[in-house]
Protein backbone atom coordinates (compact mmCIF):
# COMPACT_ATOMS: atom_id res chain seq x y z
CA UNK A 1 0.00 0.00 0.00
CA UNK A 2 2.78 2.49 0.87
CA UNK A 3 4.61 1.99 -2.36
CA UNK A 4 1.20 2.39 -4.31
CA UNK A 5 0.74 5.35 -2.20
CA UNK A 6 4.06 7.04 -2.89
CA UNK A 7 3.21 6.26 -6.84
CA UNK A 8 -0.13 8.51 -6.58
CA UNK A 9 1.96 11.37 -4.81
CA UNK A 10 4.91 11.01 -7.52
CA UNK A 11 2.06 11.43 -9.60
CA UNK A 12 0.44 14.24 -8.46
CA UNK A 13 3.25 16.00 -7.93
CA UNK A 14 5.09 15.45 -11.25
CA UNK A 15 1.44 17.12 -12.60
CA UNK A 16 1.63 19.95 -10.38
CA UNK A 17 5.26 20.64 -11.77
CA UNK A 18 4.63 20.00 -15.18
CA UNK A 19 1.47 22.33 -15.06
CA UNK A 20 3.61 25.32 -13.47
CA UNK A 21 6.29 24.77 -16.51
CA UNK A 22 8.76 22.97 -14.50
CA UNK A 23 10.30 19.35 -15.36
CA UNK A 24 8.05 16.78 -13.30
CA UNK A 25 11.49 15.67 -11.66
CA UNK A 26 11.08 18.27 -9.40
CA UNK A 27 7.68 17.25 -8.12
CA UNK A 28 9.49 13.74 -7.68
CA UNK A 29 12.32 15.49 -5.70
CA UNK A 30 9.63 17.44 -3.24
CA UNK A 31 7.86 14.05 -2.41
CA UNK A 32 11.22 12.32 -1.73
CA UNK A 33 11.21 14.54 1.13
CA UNK A 34 7.78 14.69 2.31
CA UNK A 35 8.23 10.46 2.88
CA UNK A 36 11.18 11.25 4.33
CA UNK A 37 9.38 12.41 7.36
CA UNK A 38 6.37 10.17 7.16
CA UNK A 39 7.02 6.90 9.36
CA UNK A 40 4.99 4.66 7.40
CA UNK A 41 7.16 5.90 3.92
CA UNK A 42 10.51 6.70 5.22
CA UNK A 43 11.40 2.73 4.87
CA UNK A 44 10.62 2.88 1.72
CA UNK A 45 13.94 1.67 -0.35
CA UNK A 46 13.80 3.09 -3.95
CA UNK A 47 17.54 2.23 -4.03
CA UNK A 48 17.36 -1.04 -6.66
CA UNK A 49 15.33 1.47 -8.59
CA UNK A 50 17.37 4.25 -8.55
CA UNK A 51 20.58 1.74 -9.53
CA UNK A 52 18.83 0.54 -12.57
CA UNK A 53 17.74 3.94 -13.65
CA UNK A 54 21.03 5.60 -13.35
CA UNK A 55 22.24 2.22 -15.37
CA UNK A 56 20.17 2.48 -17.89
CA UNK A 57 21.19 6.81 -18.17
CA UNK A 58 24.68 5.99 -18.64
CA UNK A 59 24.18 2.95 -21.76
CA UNK A 60 21.69 5.64 -23.11
CA UNK A 61 24.48 8.05 -22.83
CA UNK A 62 27.53 6.09 -24.11
CA UNK A 63 25.01 5.13 -27.41
CA UNK A 64 25.29 8.86 -28.30
CA UNK A 65 28.61 9.39 -27.61
CA UNK A 66 31.45 10.58 -29.82
CA UNK A 67 34.46 9.32 -28.64
CA UNK A 68 36.47 11.91 -29.84
CA UNK A 69 34.64 14.61 -28.72
CA UNK A 70 36.40 13.87 -25.06
CA UNK A 71 40.00 14.88 -26.72
CA UNK A 72 39.50 17.69 -27.66
CA UNK A 73 40.07 21.11 -25.22
CA UNK A 74 37.25 22.27 -25.14
CA UNK A 75 35.95 19.41 -23.47
CA UNK A 76 38.90 18.14 -21.63
CA UNK A 77 40.51 21.79 -20.54
CA UNK A 78 37.33 23.57 -19.48
CA UNK A 79 36.28 20.27 -17.27
CA UNK A 80 39.68 20.68 -15.34
CA UNK A 81 39.72 24.17 -15.42
CA UNK A 82 36.15 24.97 -13.88
CA UNK A 83 36.56 21.98 -11.19
CA UNK A 84 39.82 23.71 -10.29
CA UNK A 85 37.87 27.36 -10.08
CA UNK A 86 35.28 26.02 -8.29
CA UNK A 87 37.09 24.00 -5.71
CA UNK A 88 38.87 27.24 -4.93
CA UNK A 89 35.71 29.22 -4.66
CA UNK A 90 33.88 26.71 -2.17
CA UNK A 91 37.06 26.86 0.17
CA UNK A 92 37.58 30.08 0.22
CA UNK A 93 33.90 30.30 1.20
CA UNK A 94 34.34 27.86 3.58
CA UNK A 95 37.47 29.12 5.43
CA UNK A 96 35.32 32.29 5.42
CA UNK A 97 32.44 31.28 7.26
CA UNK A 98 34.96 29.62 9.50
CA UNK A 99 37.12 32.66 10.71
CA UNK A 100 33.53 34.18 10.98
CA UNK A 101 32.61 32.02 14.09
CA UNK A 102 29.82 29.79 12.32
CA UNK A 103 30.06 26.48 14.47
CA UNK A 104 29.18 24.22 11.78
CA UNK A 105 32.39 25.09 10.22
CA UNK A 106 34.16 24.25 14.14
CA UNK A 107 37.12 22.20 14.06
CA UNK A 108 36.83 21.42 9.86
CA UNK A 109 40.44 21.04 8.82
CA UNK A 110 41.78 21.63 5.26
CA UNK A 111 40.93 17.85 4.02
CA UNK A 112 37.41 17.81 4.86
CA UNK A 113 36.94 21.52 3.28
CA UNK A 114 38.75 20.04 -0.43
CA UNK A 115 36.44 17.54 0.13
CA UNK A 116 33.24 18.93 0.30
CA UNK A 117 34.76 21.23 -2.41
CA UNK A 118 34.86 18.69 -4.61
CA UNK A 119 32.00 16.88 -4.06
CA UNK A 120 30.20 20.31 -5.38
CA UNK A 121 32.66 20.87 -8.25
CA UNK A 122 29.97 18.25 -10.59
CA UNK A 123 27.49 18.72 -12.44
CA UNK A 124 24.31 16.08 -12.64
CA UNK A 125 24.34 13.79 -15.57
CA UNK A 126 21.07 13.05 -14.60
CA UNK A 127 19.53 15.96 -14.10
CA UNK A 128 21.30 17.54 -17.33
CA UNK A 129 20.39 14.44 -19.84
CA UNK A 130 16.82 14.94 -18.44
CA UNK A 131 15.93 18.58 -19.09
CA UNK A 132 18.45 17.96 -22.88
CA UNK A 133 15.96 15.48 -24.28
CA UNK A 134 13.07 17.15 -22.85
CA UNK A 135 14.15 20.54 -24.37
CA UNK A 136 15.06 17.92 -27.67
CA UNK A 137 18.95 19.59 -27.36
CA UNK A 138 20.34 16.58 -26.50
CA UNK A 139 22.03 16.15 -30.31
CA UNK A 140 22.82 19.86 -30.18
CA UNK A 141 26.71 20.95 -30.01
CA UNK A 142 25.81 22.51 -26.74
CA UNK A 143 24.24 19.31 -25.71
CA UNK A 144 27.23 17.66 -26.92
CA UNK A 145 29.89 19.59 -25.25
CA UNK A 146 27.86 19.34 -21.76
CA UNK A 147 27.95 15.34 -22.10
CA UNK A 148 31.36 15.08 -22.76
CA UNK A 149 32.52 17.71 -19.33
CA UNK A 150 30.08 15.62 -17.73
CA UNK A 151 31.63 11.86 -19.21
CA UNK A 152 34.83 13.48 -17.76
CA UNK A 153 33.85 14.78 -14.39
CA UNK A 154 32.13 10.97 -13.93
CA UNK A 155 35.38 9.63 -14.46
CA UNK A 156 37.43 11.82 -12.55
CA UNK A 157 34.64 10.44 -9.75
CA UNK A 158 35.23 7.05 -9.88
CA UNK A 159 39.30 7.65 -9.49
CA UNK A 160 38.76 9.75 -6.70
CA UNK A 161 36.14 6.93 -4.91
CA UNK A 162 39.08 4.31 -6.03
CA UNK A 163 41.54 6.24 -3.88
CA UNK A 164 39.36 7.24 -1.04
CA UNK A 165 38.56 3.52 -0.39
CA UNK A 166 41.85 2.24 -1.22
CA UNK A 167 40.22 -0.29 -3.28
CA UNK A 168 42.60 -0.59 -6.43
CA UNK A 169 41.29 -1.84 -10.06
CA UNK A 170 41.76 -5.87 -10.26
CA UNK A 171 44.95 -6.66 -12.44
CA UNK A 172 42.48 -8.06 -14.61
CA UNK A 173 40.50 -4.53 -15.49
CA UNK A 174 42.25 -4.06 -18.66
CA UNK A 175 40.20 -7.34 -20.21
CA UNK A 176 37.53 -5.11 -20.84
CA UNK A 177 39.21 -3.78 -23.77
CA UNK A 178 38.58 -7.30 -25.68
CA UNK A 179 35.13 -6.49 -25.93
CA UNK A 180 36.01 -4.27 -27.97
CA UNK A 181 36.47 -6.31 -30.97
CA UNK A 182 33.07 -8.16 -29.95
CA UNK A 183 31.24 -5.07 -31.53
CA UNK A 184 30.65 -7.35 -34.64
CA UNK A 185 29.03 -10.00 -32.72
CA UNK A 186 26.86 -7.29 -30.46
CA UNK A 187 25.32 -5.71 -33.83
CA UNK A 188 24.33 -9.07 -35.47
CA UNK A 189 22.71 -9.48 -32.35
CA UNK A 190 20.45 -6.49 -31.85
CA UNK A 191 19.84 -7.17 -35.75
CA UNK A 192 18.61 -10.50 -34.80
CA UNK A 193 16.38 -8.57 -32.14
CA UNK A 194 13.98 -7.07 -34.69
CA UNK A 195 12.15 -3.92 -33.50
CA UNK A 196 10.36 -4.94 -30.37
CA UNK A 197 10.82 -6.59 -26.50
CA UNK A 198 13.90 -8.59 -27.55
CA UNK A 199 15.75 -5.46 -28.73
CA UNK A 200 14.60 -3.92 -25.46
CA UNK A 201 15.64 -7.14 -23.55
CA UNK A 202 19.05 -6.77 -25.36
CA UNK A 203 19.33 -3.33 -24.06
CA UNK A 204 18.58 -4.05 -20.66
CA UNK A 205 20.99 -7.13 -20.94
CA UNK A 206 23.90 -5.09 -22.59
CA UNK A 207 23.90 -2.49 -19.96
CA UNK A 208 23.92 -4.48 -17.08
CA UNK A 209 26.50 -6.85 -18.47
CA UNK A 210 28.53 -3.57 -19.04
CA UNK A 211 28.17 -2.60 -15.41
CA UNK A 212 28.25 -6.18 -13.91
CA UNK A 213 31.75 -6.81 -15.84
CA UNK A 214 33.46 -3.15 -14.49
CA UNK A 215 31.94 -4.36 -10.89
CA UNK A 216 33.96 -7.60 -11.21
CA UNK A 217 37.50 -6.24 -11.90
CA UNK A 218 37.32 -3.30 -9.34
CA UNK A 219 35.64 -0.89 -11.55
CA UNK A 220 32.61 1.38 -11.06
CA UNK A 221 29.94 -0.65 -12.74
CA UNK A 222 27.74 2.12 -14.15
CA UNK A 223 30.93 3.11 -16.22
CA UNK A 224 30.71 0.04 -17.82
CA UNK A 225 27.20 0.21 -18.94
CA UNK A 226 28.13 3.74 -20.55
CA UNK A 227 31.15 1.51 -21.63
CA UNK A 228 28.99 -0.94 -23.34
CA UNK A 229 26.50 2.03 -24.70
CA UNK A 230 30.08 3.28 -26.38
CA UNK A 231 31.01 0.69 -28.36
CA UNK A 232 27.69 0.80 -30.38
CA UNK A 233 27.89 4.53 -30.86
CA UNK A 234 27.10 5.55 -34.37
CA UNK A 235 25.64 1.97 -35.39
CA UNK A 236 22.79 1.94 -37.28
CA UNK A 237 20.58 0.54 -34.10
CA UNK A 238 22.14 2.57 -31.60
CA UNK A 239 19.66 5.31 -31.76
CA UNK A 240 16.61 2.59 -32.26
CA UNK A 241 17.37 1.28 -28.84
CA UNK A 242 17.72 4.37 -27.92
CA UNK A 243 14.50 5.59 -28.53
CA UNK A 244 13.07 1.93 -27.19
CA UNK A 245 14.75 2.07 -23.85
CA UNK A 246 13.75 5.78 -22.97
CA UNK A 247 10.23 5.36 -21.25
CA UNK A 248 11.87 2.41 -19.26
CA UNK A 249 14.51 4.32 -17.99
CA UNK A 250 12.67 7.60 -17.06
CA UNK A 251 10.11 5.67 -15.10
CA UNK A 252 13.17 3.77 -13.21
CA UNK A 253 14.56 7.26 -12.49
CA UNK A 254 11.72 8.14 -10.66
CA UNK A 255 13.58 6.17 -7.66
CA UNK A 256 17.17 8.38 -8.27
CA UNK A 257 14.99 11.51 -7.33
CA UNK A 258 12.60 9.74 -4.82
CA UNK A 259 15.74 8.37 -2.92
CA UNK A 260 17.65 11.92 -2.78
CA UNK A 261 14.65 13.42 -0.63
CA UNK A 262 15.47 10.89 1.88
CA UNK A 263 18.74 11.80 3.30
CA UNK A 264 17.35 13.25 6.18
CA UNK A 265 15.00 16.78 6.78
CA UNK A 266 16.54 19.42 6.70
CA UNK A 267 17.74 21.97 10.09
CA UNK A 268 18.21 25.83 9.89
CA UNK A 269 21.50 25.36 9.62
CA UNK A 270 21.33 23.16 6.47
CA UNK A 271 19.08 26.02 4.70
CA UNK A 272 21.45 28.73 5.08
CA UNK A 273 24.32 26.58 4.17
CA UNK A 274 22.35 25.32 1.19
CA UNK A 275 21.74 28.73 0.31
CA UNK A 276 24.77 29.60 0.22
CA UNK A 277 25.92 27.29 -1.93
CA UNK A 278 23.34 27.91 -4.74
CA UNK A 279 24.56 31.56 -4.61
CA UNK A 280 27.71 30.10 -5.42
CA UNK A 281 26.69 28.34 -8.30
CA UNK A 282 25.32 31.01 -10.04
CA UNK A 283 28.23 32.05 -11.34
CA UNK A 284 29.15 28.45 -12.89
CA UNK A 285 27.26 29.21 -16.51
CA UNK A 286 29.64 32.52 -16.62
CA UNK A 287 32.92 30.82 -15.99
CA UNK A 288 31.82 27.38 -18.27
CA UNK A 289 31.13 30.43 -21.34
CA UNK A 290 34.37 32.09 -20.54
CA UNK A 291 36.43 28.98 -20.96
CA UNK A 292 34.34 27.67 -23.77
CA UNK A 293 34.95 31.21 -25.92
CA UNK A 294 38.47 31.12 -24.95
CA UNK A 295 38.39 27.72 -27.22
CA UNK A 296 36.61 29.45 -29.96
CA UNK A 297 33.29 28.02 -29.03
CA UNK A 298 30.74 30.34 -29.82
CA UNK A 299 28.81 32.46 -27.09
CA UNK A 300 25.03 30.92 -27.25
CA UNK A 301 26.83 27.36 -27.38
CA UNK A 302 28.80 28.17 -24.08
CA UNK A 303 25.89 30.28 -22.56
CA UNK A 304 23.61 27.19 -23.34
CA UNK A 305 26.39 24.47 -22.54
CA UNK A 306 27.20 26.32 -19.35
CA UNK A 307 23.36 26.19 -18.15
CA UNK A 308 23.35 22.42 -18.89
CA UNK A 309 25.60 22.56 -16.23
CA UNK A 310 24.37 24.58 -13.76
CA UNK A 311 23.37 21.98 -10.69
CA UNK A 312 25.17 20.33 -8.07
CA UNK A 313 25.50 15.88 -8.98
CA UNK A 314 24.12 13.05 -7.23
CA UNK A 315 27.74 12.07 -7.49
CA UNK A 316 28.68 14.48 -4.89
CA UNK A 317 25.82 12.79 -2.35
CA UNK A 318 28.04 9.59 -3.41
CA UNK A 319 31.97 11.05 -2.36
CA UNK A 320 30.23 12.78 1.00
CA UNK A 321 28.56 9.15 1.96
CA UNK A 322 31.85 7.13 1.77
CA UNK A 323 33.46 10.42 3.29
CA UNK A 324 30.79 10.39 5.69
CA UNK A 325 31.73 6.44 6.60
CA UNK A 326 35.03 6.63 6.44
CA UNK A 327 34.64 9.57 9.31
CA UNK A 328 36.48 12.30 7.00
CA UNK A 329 33.51 14.91 7.53
CA UNK A 330 30.08 14.73 9.24
CA UNK A 331 26.78 12.92 8.01
CA UNK A 332 24.91 16.57 8.53
CA UNK A 333 26.96 17.11 5.37
CA UNK A 334 25.13 14.74 3.07
CA UNK A 335 21.59 16.52 4.31
CA UNK A 336 23.06 19.84 2.98
CA UNK A 337 24.23 18.39 0.22
CA UNK A 338 20.94 16.84 -0.51
CA UNK A 339 19.01 19.73 0.39
CA UNK A 340 21.80 21.77 -2.03
CA UNK A 341 21.35 19.85 -4.89
CA UNK A 342 17.05 19.98 -4.97
CA UNK A 343 17.56 23.61 -4.68
CA UNK A 344 19.98 23.55 -7.50
CA UNK A 345 17.67 21.39 -10.01
CA UNK A 346 14.32 23.86 -9.32
CA UNK A 347 16.96 26.51 -9.92
CA UNK A 348 18.55 25.29 -13.28
CA UNK A 349 15.31 23.99 -14.89
CA UNK A 350 13.72 27.21 -14.73
CA UNK A 351 16.52 29.03 -15.67
CA UNK A 352 17.10 26.73 -18.63
CA UNK A 353 13.47 26.31 -19.82
CA UNK A 354 14.59 30.19 -20.40
CA UNK A 355 17.81 30.24 -21.42
CA UNK A 356 17.29 31.03 -25.20
CA UNK A 357 15.34 33.82 -23.84
CA UNK A 358 18.16 34.84 -21.23
CA UNK A 359 20.98 34.73 -23.60
CA UNK A 360 19.09 37.18 -26.16
CA UNK A 361 18.48 39.83 -23.38
CA UNK A 362 22.41 39.67 -22.32
CA UNK A 363 23.65 39.23 -25.77
CA UNK A 364 24.81 42.87 -26.20
CA UNK A 365 27.11 41.41 -23.24
CA UNK A 366 27.64 38.29 -23.87
CA UNK A 367 28.81 38.32 -27.35
CA UNK A 368 32.29 41.14 -25.93
CA UNK A 369 33.79 37.23 -25.16
CA UNK A 370 33.43 35.18 -28.50
CA UNK A 371 36.29 35.22 -30.35
CA UNK A 372 36.81 35.96 -34.08
CA UNK A 373 38.38 32.34 -35.03
CA UNK A 374 35.48 29.81 -34.30
CA UNK A 375 35.26 25.71 -34.47
CA UNK A 376 35.14 23.92 -37.81
CA UNK A 377 31.42 22.96 -36.55
CA UNK A 378 30.52 26.48 -36.18
CA UNK A 379 32.27 28.00 -39.29
CA UNK A 380 30.36 29.97 -41.89
CA UNK A 381 28.59 27.93 -44.26
CA UNK A 382 27.49 28.21 -48.11
CA UNK A 383 24.80 25.78 -48.97
CA UNK A 384 24.89 26.44 -52.36
CA UNK A 385 22.22 26.66 -54.97
CA UNK A 386 19.05 25.45 -52.58
CA UNK A 387 16.36 26.39 -52.25
CA UNK A 388 14.87 23.80 -49.60
CA UNK A 389 15.76 22.95 -46.89
CA UNK A 390 14.89 20.19 -44.27
CA UNK A 391 15.87 20.72 -40.79
CA UNK A 392 16.13 17.38 -38.87
CA UNK A 393 17.53 14.09 -41.32
CA UNK A 394 15.87 11.40 -38.89
CA UNK A 395 13.07 9.26 -40.89
CA UNK A 396 10.42 11.92 -41.32
CA UNK A 397 13.13 14.22 -42.82
CA UNK A 398 14.60 11.72 -44.81
CA UNK A 399 11.61 10.60 -46.24
CA UNK A 400 10.40 14.10 -46.58
CA UNK A 401 14.37 14.96 -48.56
CA UNK A 402 13.80 11.75 -50.69
CA UNK A 403 10.23 13.41 -51.95
CA UNK A 404 11.36 16.81 -52.81
CA UNK A 405 14.81 15.58 -54.12
CA UNK A 406 13.18 13.41 -56.46
CA UNK A 407 10.63 16.40 -57.56
CA UNK A 408 12.70 19.67 -57.24
CA UNK A 409 16.51 17.92 -57.82
CA UNK A 410 19.45 19.05 -55.93
CA UNK A 411 17.90 22.53 -54.72
CA UNK A 412 17.17 20.41 -51.64
CA UNK A 413 19.54 20.14 -48.49
CA UNK A 414 19.25 18.94 -44.97
CA UNK A 415 20.43 20.19 -41.62
CA UNK A 416 21.15 17.72 -39.24
CA UNK A 417 22.90 18.26 -35.42
CA UNK A 418 23.84 14.77 -34.83
CA UNK A 419 27.19 14.07 -36.44
CA UNK A 420 26.74 10.15 -36.51
CA UNK A 421 23.42 10.87 -38.53
CA UNK A 422 25.43 13.41 -40.64
CA UNK A 423 28.04 10.66 -41.46
CA UNK A 424 24.81 7.89 -42.59
CA UNK A 425 23.60 10.90 -44.29
CA UNK A 426 26.79 12.15 -46.83
CA UNK A 427 27.95 8.57 -46.89
CA UNK A 428 24.16 7.97 -48.66
CA UNK A 429 24.88 10.45 -50.94
CA UNK A 430 23.03 13.28 -49.56
CA UNK A 431 23.26 16.94 -49.43
CA UNK A 432 23.51 17.66 -45.55
CA UNK A 433 25.20 20.17 -43.70
CA UNK A 434 25.95 20.13 -39.71
CA UNK A 435 23.85 22.61 -37.83
CA UNK A 436 21.48 23.04 -34.79
CA UNK A 437 18.34 24.42 -36.13
CA UNK A 438 17.30 25.94 -32.82
CA UNK A 439 20.85 28.28 -32.99
CA UNK A 440 20.59 31.83 -33.85
CA UNK A 441 23.61 31.69 -34.86
CA UNK A 442 23.35 29.26 -37.58
CA UNK A 443 20.94 31.53 -39.63
CA UNK A 444 23.76 34.26 -39.34
CA UNK A 445 26.47 31.63 -40.56
CA UNK A 446 23.80 30.49 -43.70
CA UNK A 447 22.77 32.51 -46.54
CA UNK A 448 18.56 31.51 -46.78
CA UNK A 449 17.93 34.51 -49.12
CA UNK A 450 16.82 32.25 -51.86
CA UNK A 451 15.22 29.37 -49.62
CA UNK A 452 11.64 29.69 -50.30
CA UNK A 453 10.40 26.58 -48.29
CA UNK A 454 11.39 25.03 -44.90
CA UNK A 455 10.68 21.64 -43.98
CA UNK A 456 10.77 21.29 -39.75
CA UNK A 457 11.21 17.63 -39.61
CA UNK A 458 11.91 17.82 -35.59
CA UNK A 459 11.03 15.32 -32.79
CA UNK A 460 10.72 17.90 -30.14
CA UNK A 461 7.36 20.27 -30.32
CA UNK A 462 9.00 22.83 -27.88
CA UNK A 463 12.04 23.18 -30.36
CA UNK A 464 9.79 23.16 -33.26
CA UNK A 465 8.13 26.16 -32.09
CA UNK A 466 11.40 27.93 -30.82
CA UNK A 467 13.08 26.97 -34.36
CA UNK A 468 9.61 28.86 -36.21
CA UNK A 469 9.76 31.97 -33.87
CA UNK A 470 13.85 32.43 -34.64
CA UNK A 471 13.16 32.18 -38.15
CA UNK A 472 9.90 35.13 -38.10
CA UNK A 473 12.59 37.08 -35.71
CA UNK A 474 14.87 36.91 -38.39
CA UNK A 475 12.40 38.31 -41.10
CA UNK A 476 12.21 35.10 -42.75
CA UNK A 477 9.19 35.12 -45.52
CA UNK A 478 9.42 31.68 -47.36
CA UNK A 479 6.95 28.60 -46.58
CA UNK A 480 7.30 26.85 -43.51
CA UNK A 481 6.10 23.22 -42.62
CA UNK A 482 6.17 21.41 -39.72
CA UNK A 483 5.29 17.99 -38.05
CA UNK A 484 3.06 17.71 -35.16
CA UNK A 485 1.81 14.45 -33.34
CA UNK A 486 -1.55 15.85 -31.29
CA UNK A 487 -4.15 17.99 -32.67
CA UNK A 488 -3.08 20.78 -29.95
CA UNK A 489 0.68 20.87 -31.49
CA UNK A 490 -1.10 21.61 -35.01
CA UNK A 491 -3.57 24.68 -33.85
CA UNK A 492 -0.50 26.46 -32.09
CA UNK A 493 1.80 25.73 -35.18
CA UNK A 494 -1.33 26.97 -37.64
CA UNK A 495 -1.89 30.24 -35.02
CA UNK A 496 2.30 30.85 -36.51
CA UNK A 497 1.22 30.45 -40.01
CA UNK A 498 2.78 27.47 -40.23
CA UNK A 499 1.43 24.23 -42.66
CA UNK A 500 0.88 21.31 -39.80
CA UNK A 501 1.02 17.74 -40.49
CA UNK A 502 -0.14 15.79 -38.13
CA UNK A 503 2.44 12.66 -38.24
CA UNK A 504 -0.71 10.65 -36.43
CA UNK A 505 -3.71 11.32 -37.67
CA UNK A 506 -2.54 12.06 -41.29
CA UNK A 507 -0.59 9.00 -41.56
CA UNK A 508 -2.83 6.42 -42.32
CA UNK A 509 -4.78 8.57 -44.92
CA UNK A 510 -0.94 8.88 -46.43
CA UNK A 511 -0.56 5.18 -46.35
CA UNK A 512 -3.88 4.44 -48.32
CA UNK A 513 -3.11 7.24 -50.90
CA UNK A 514 0.99 5.26 -51.43
CA UNK A 515 -1.23 1.64 -51.57
CA UNK A 516 -4.20 3.10 -54.20
CA UNK A 517 -1.45 4.96 -56.36
CA UNK A 518 1.34 2.37 -56.55
CA UNK A 519 -1.43 -0.31 -57.64
CA UNK A 520 -2.75 2.17 -60.40
CA UNK A 521 0.72 2.39 -61.81
CA UNK A 522 0.54 -1.44 -61.89
CA UNK A 523 -3.00 -1.45 -62.92
CA UNK A 524 -3.84 -3.71 -60.24
CA UNK A 525 -6.45 -1.68 -59.19
CA UNK A 526 -10.11 -3.58 -58.19
CA UNK A 527 -12.59 -1.77 -59.63
CA UNK A 528 -14.21 1.31 -58.15
CA UNK A 529 -17.50 0.82 -55.90
CA UNK A 530 -20.10 3.24 -55.62
CA UNK A 531 -20.42 5.02 -52.72
CA UNK A 532 -23.19 3.26 -49.99
CA UNK A 533 -26.39 5.16 -50.26
CA UNK A 534 -26.96 6.16 -46.61
CA UNK A 535 -30.08 7.29 -44.56
CA UNK A 536 -30.84 10.77 -44.32
CA UNK A 537 -29.37 11.95 -40.85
Amino acid sequence: MSKALILVYALMAGLLANRITLPPLIGYLAVGFFIGTQPGLADVDFQLLSDLGVTLLLFGIGLKLDIRLLLRPHVWAVTLGQMALSISLVVALLVVLKLWGWALLAGMQAPQMLTIAFALSFSSTVFAVKVLEQQGELASFHGRIAIGILVLQDIIAVIYLSALTGKLPSPWAALVLLAIPLRGLIEQLLRRCGHGELLVLAGFALAFSGAALFDSVGLKGDLGALYFGALLAGYGKANELSKALLQFKDFLLLGFFLSIGQNGLPDSNAWVMAGLLTVVLLGRPLWYMAMLCACRVTARTSFLAGLSLNNYSEFGLIVLAMASGSGVIGGEWLVILALALSISFVMGSAIEMRGNRIYQALYPLLRRLERRERLPEQAPIDPGNVRILVLGMGRVGTGAYEYLHELYGNVVTGIEESPATLRRHLDAGRHVIPGDASDKELWVRLCKKQVSLMILALSNHKETLRVVRLLRDQNYTGAIGAVAKYPDEVDELRELNVVAFNFYAEAGKGFAEHVVERLEALDQLPDKFSPEPREPA
